[in-house]
């Protein structure tokens, strides 16, 4: 394939968008092809919620373009940095490798439905006592991956919490407080309520 030909990309595309290809008169014109959606049921943070979406918008866009929900990131939008990191049925998963419509039927939480109204849940109390964080912008993927990893460990030991923690990203840190905080986060979890 020449670099021309590359750089034109697929026949019937536009440089990748989703286009066709129609001839008028002597001349050939691109119209936009319809994007064709769905309608999902999400509950998300306790809310139910039914939007329409493009079949191909990720879970990500769904819940900070359709939903509003901008606590939960894009960083890399390759599942790599963690960011983007929601609970699913109680699993962490990365919400920019996940489309909307896969989401119908299931129990999402974000950052958002973490606290508890104006009270901080426990992880973020200890984030902000241990300073574990920094510019914040990947705050959001460490609280939902810590939240889903202490309610099956609830007493882990370094190495597993630094197992746990491998997959989300940290730019600002070195993660020293950011281990300090996760068994801070342990600790009270693991007090009785009263």
């Amino acid at each position: 394939m020449t670099p021309a030909r590359r750089a034109r990309g697929k026949p019937g595309t536009r440089r990748g968008r989703n286009v066709s290809v129609r001839r008028i008169g002597a001349r050939k014109v691109a119209t936009p092809k319809p994007v064709a959606e769905q309608a999902v049921a999400l509950n998300v943070n306790g809310k139910r919620y039914v939007v329409t979406v493009p079949v191909r918008r990720t879970l990500a866009d769904v819940l900070r373009e359709d939903l509003g929900l901008t606590g939960t990131h894009l960083g890399c939008e390759h599942g790599v940095c963690g960011a983007c990191t929601i609970l699913l049925d109680g699993q962490a998963v990365r919400s920019c490798l996940l489309l909307g419509v896969q989401a119908d039927g299931h129990a999402l939480m974000t950052v958002e439905g973490l606290s508890n109204g104006e009270r901080l849940h426990p992880i973020q109390e200890a984030f902000w006592d241990a300073h574990g964080l920094q510019c914040g912008f990947c705050t959001p993927g460490f609280l939902m991956t810590i939240s889903a990893f202490l309610k099956e460990t609830p007493d882990p030991s370094e190495e597993e919490i630094r197992e746990a923690i491998a997959g989300n990203l940290c730019r600002c840190t070195g993660y020293v407080n950011i281990i300090k905080a996760v068994q801070l986060a342990a600790a009270r979890l693991r007090l009785p309520t009263v």
